[in-house]
This record gives C-alpha cells, sequence and structure tokens, in this order.
C-alpha cells in the first residue's frame, strides 16, 4: 500500500517540520507547486524569502543517484549558469526526515519562456551549449542514460503489465512497439559512434523560466547521460526554430549533426515513455485524477495510432 500511496503520510506538519530540520523557521505559509513524480512545495520563511521544498518520490532513485543530480546543478550554477541548484546546508543537499528525503532551493520566479523569436532561441541554444560544456567533464555513472532499453521496451511493459491497455489492443500494441524498437535500435547504431554527455535530460519550455535578467533552468530530476540533441529538439516546435538554436550553440560548442537523425526516434521515445510513466503511477491517486483521459480505451486507441505512423515515419 506504501509503494502505491508513498505519499499518504506527508503532511503539512511533516513539510513544515522538514524545513525546520534543516535550519530555517517556516511562518506557516505553503503552496503546493506543480509536481508529478516528486513533491514540491513553497514554503515562508520568517524574515526571509521563501524556500521550495522538493520531496523525492521514495524508490526512484539512489541516494547516490540524487547526489549525481545535485553535483551537477552546484557545478552548473558555480560556473555562473542560470540553473536552480540545491542550497548547501553544513555541506549537505540531500536530508531526510520519517522516511522522506528531500532537499531544498532558492525560490526563483519566472514566467514560461517566449520561443517565437529568433534572439530567444539563439539565447536558449548558446546556454545550452554552455551547459554541455559543462557536462562532458563528467560521466553519471548512476542515473543511467537515455536509450531504447530505459525509454521504451522498459515502459512499454510497464504499459503490457498495467490494467489501462484494453485487452483488445495488447496484440496490435505489443507488435508496434516491438517494430519501433528495432528501428530506433538501427537509428541508433547508424549514429554510431555517439557522444554521451551529461544532460538536463528534460528540457522542455516547463522547465525554463524567463525573467526580466532572461532564462533559468530549474528541475534537473531526469538528468542523465546522453546525445546533446536530446536537450535542443523538445524547445524546437520547428526546423526554423532549431536552425535558430544550433545557430546560437554554435558559438559555444560545435554540434554534430549527425544527431539530427535522432529527433524522431527520440520524439517516439518520449510518448512511449510518458505512457509507461503514468501506467507505472496509475495507483497513486494524483494520476487519474490529472491524466483521467489515460484510463479511457479511446485514449489508448489513438495512442496506437500515433506509434503506427510513427512507425511510418521511421520507414
Amino acid at each position: 500500500m506504501e509503494r502505491d500511496t508513498p505519499y499518504a503520510g506527508l503532511d503539512p506538519d511533516l513539510i513544515l517540520d522538514a524545513v525546520a530540520e534543516a535550519g530555517f523557521e517556516p511562518d506557516g505559509r505553503m503552496l503546493a507547486l506543480g509536481s508529478y513524480e516528486n513533491r514540491v512545495y513553497q514554503v515562508g520563511i520568517e524574515g526571509a524569502p521563501a524556500l521550495v521544498v522538493k520531496f523525492y518520490r521514495p524508490g526512484r532513485w539512489s541516494d547516490a543517484a540524487i547526489a549525481e543530480e545535485h553535483a551537477f546543478a552546484l557545478e552548473l550554477a558555480t560556473a555562473e549558469l542560470p540553473v536552480v541548484a540545491p542550497l548547501l546546508i553544513e555541506g549537505r543537499s540531500l536530508f531526510a526526515l520519517d522516511g522522506f528525503r528531500y532537499s531544498l532551493y532558492p525560490r526563483q520566479g519566472g514566467r514560461e519562456p517566449e520561443l517565437e523569436s529568433k534572439q530567444n532561441l539563439e539565447w536558449m541554444g548558446r546556454l545550452l551549449a554552455r551547459i554541455h560544456g559543462v557536462g562532458s567533464r563528467a560521466t553519471f555513472t548512476q542515473r543511467g542514460r537515455i536509450d531504447v532499453q530505459t525509454f521504451l521496451r522498459d515502459p512499454s511493459r510497464e504499459v503490457l503489465d498495467s490494467t489501462l491497455l484494453p485487452t483488445h489492443l495488447h496484440s496490435r500494441y505489443r507488435k508496434l512497439v516491438d517494430g519501433l524498437a528495432q528501428r530506433i535500435d538501427r537509428r541508433f547504431a547508424d549514429c554510431a559512434p555517439l557522444r554521451q554527455i551529461r544532460l538536463h535530460g528534460d528540457c522542455h519550455r516547463g522547465n525554463v523560466l524567463w525573467t526580466d535578467a532572461g532564462p533559468h533552468f530549474v528541475d534537473l530530476d531526469d538528468a542523465r547521460m546522453g546525445p546533446a540533441v536530446q536537450d535542443l529538439w523538445m524547445l524546437a516546435p520547428s526546423a526554423q526554430a532549431l536552425d535558430s538554436v544550433l545557430e546560437g550553440y554554435a558559438e559555444f560548442r560545435d554540434f554534430d549533426h549527425g544527431e539530427l537523425a535522432l529527433i524522431e526516434p527520440l520524439r517516439i521515445m518520449r510518448q512511449v515513455h510518458w505512457a509507461g510513466w503514468v501506467a507505472r503511477r496509475w495507483s497513486d491517486p494524483a494520476f487519474p485524477r490529472a491524466f483521467a483521459q489515460v484510463g479511457e480505451p479511446r485514449w489508448w486507441e489513438e495512442h496506437c495510432s500515433d506509434l503506427a505512423e510513427a512507425l511510418n515515419r521511421l520507414d
């Protein structure tokens, strides 16, 4: 039951106690921020700016993997890159209370980025090139890679093992994901050798906040090893936009244009991974509320149609 509802014991008192345990004095104000995988809250502090406290989903990452995430974020911040890094308190960034692991961050607001202008896209490209420059200095050993096994085969098994996928679609779904996996394996092989670097990993516009001073990046929870293009394609809604991002990128770092052949496979892998993620978390009460459409057979029929179209595009 605890695995199904891992946050059942995370009540307001525990949240405030956790912040106090880290050495701060909460003033009682608390605001839940949008997050499904973890739980994130803005907490008011007596006589000081509010902080953000992030409670990690139990069982997802090991302590060592979280330490790699924090070290990468702090390394980027030290390099004067606009990344929101965890607070170091007496040399520690990861804390625990009553079975919950958590970290604290400065509150840094902002608005959704406007990525329609060439200037802003080039700006993002320059920042990502600098992030990748830092990311290429070392490797993750605990956080895994962006690969076909992790982002397609494993999540497709979560779907097949769940009660969400209608029985009459099992055979079709299995055949589609098997075909996609084979073709994407070949596409990755054709691009070998791929340079693997430490990435943000989930670099969509929702993880970028813009202020008058420019953009800053949040949420390195999905940081992994992978090809540089993974951090580029989600920020560029069109080929023209991607050209602008790459133009800015080239000012600070060389880009292997052979990686562009991976954009379609990475997009497909993200689709399958998202469906598997929701299937895996369906017993968490937050997921049926947020993604009610996934509980309907029609959604899975459309998902299978999308995968069939993706298969045709790869062919």
